[in-house]
């Protein structure tokens, strides 16, 4: 629901009734996975999707059957289903989707996830989807430090949501007859580039546009300027291993880091450190000589194999790049793949799904 946060808050502050219809189960090749969702309100605006357009018509009609009868209800849409053309689900998946009416002020939990959504704190939303008709709706919205609703902190549901939001995991959680979609929402994960030269410019630029927080980090400022990184959220001047070392406690799994100065006293006391990080992802750029010669110097180091098996290097995936541009499209999609689990082959020799299953 992130995507449409602010608008929902807009019609919650107004006191203006609406349905959520949110993705909670994608299979096969769905457009859209499992936190995806669709608002219509009480005079039938909507905003937001959850399939890329195949399904929206059936999916707008659902909600506003659920704002009428104010029950809130649990669809399947799919490709087997006799009226797979008729909604328009032809991609060959499958998709469940709450639709949950929702009037201001009458929720607890749902008041307050409407309410801190549009921070961008961390924040996970647990509703009921399945199971005894009484409960079908219930909502608890918890945060690191508080939970929102009628259940006591002790309360399994408030423990289980609160371990979910810790992993940043968006999902289905069983509990007892009921069952739980649990969306989290934390902040983006961060993007740290360390070098600033043509290459990080562009790469900065389509670091935002995949939502990392980017960080531009160069121990010469004369080159790490506003000017010369527009795109960043964070321009630093210091020594890359230095800032690296400041910053290891507030890094996480989801955050990735590409060396790109090409300069060994630069690259290598970062790389020493950033392998030895739980990181989603560490790249560096160099040729194949440069390669073999960093990994000799890091394994004097005392690096492990384990953990120079680690290091994407030479950066990037074979797409014949030569311009700055064309190497940050194709460390972005080096970058997708492995977060992804992407095999980094045309689609035209492969089988199976389009889209991979969320982590």
């Amino acid at each position: 629901m992130q995507d449409i946060a602010a608008q929902l808050h807009d019609w919650h502050t107004t006191g203006r009734p609406f349905a959520v219809a949110t993705v909670v189960r994608a299979s096969g090749s769905a457009p859209r996975g499992p936190g995806a969702a669709l608002a219509v309100d009480a005079y039938g605006e909507a905003v937001g999707s959850i399939s890329g357009g195949c399904v929206e018509s059936a999916v707008y009609e659902s909600c506003q059957e659920a704002l009428a009868s104010g029950a809130p209800v649990l669809e399947h849409f799919g490709y087997g289903d006799e009226d797979a053309f008729a909604v328009g689900l032809t991609c060959g998946g499958s998709l469940d989707v709450f639709v949950h009416p929702v009037v201001p002020g009458t929720s607890p939990g749902l008041d307050a996830a409407i309410s801190l959504l549009p921070s961008a704190a961390s924040v996970a939303v647990a509703r009921i989807i399945d199971g005894p008709s009484a409960l079908l709706g219930a909502t608890l919205t918890v945060t690191p430090s508080a939970s929102h609703g009628s259940l006591p902190l002790a309360h399994p549901m408030v423990t289980e949501t609160r371990e979910m939001l810790a992993a940043g995991r968006t999902g289905l959680l069983p509990l007892g007859s009921a069952t739980l979609f649990v969306e989290s929402y934390v902040p983006p994960p961060r993007l740290l580039i360390f070098g600033a030269m043509d290459f990080a410019a562009a790469l900065a630029r389509i670091g935002r546009f995949l939502g990392y927080h980017v960080t531009v980090c160069d121990a010469r400022p004369v080159f790490a300027t506003r000017r010369r990184f527009p795109d960043a959220d964070e321009i630093v001047v210091d020594w890359p291993h230095r800032y690296l070392d400041a910053e290891a406690p507030r890094l996480d799994a989801r955050t990735a880091v590409c060396v790109l100065t090409h300069d060994a006293k630069f690259d290598l006391p970062l790389l020493e450190r950033a392998l030895r990080l739980p990181l989603a992802y560490i790249g560096a750029l160099g040729s194949r000589r440069t390669h073999h010669d960093r990994l000799a110097h890091l394994r004097e180091a005392g690096l492990t194999t384990a953990e120079l098996s680690r290091l994407h290097s030479p950066i990037g995936l074979d797409l014949g790049a030569r311009t700055p541009e064309e190497t940050a499209v194709s460390i972005a999609a080096e970058l997708v793949a492995h977060t992804r689990g992407g095999t980094c082959l045309p689609l035209t020799t492969t089988r199976g799904p389009i889209h991979h299953e969320q982590a």
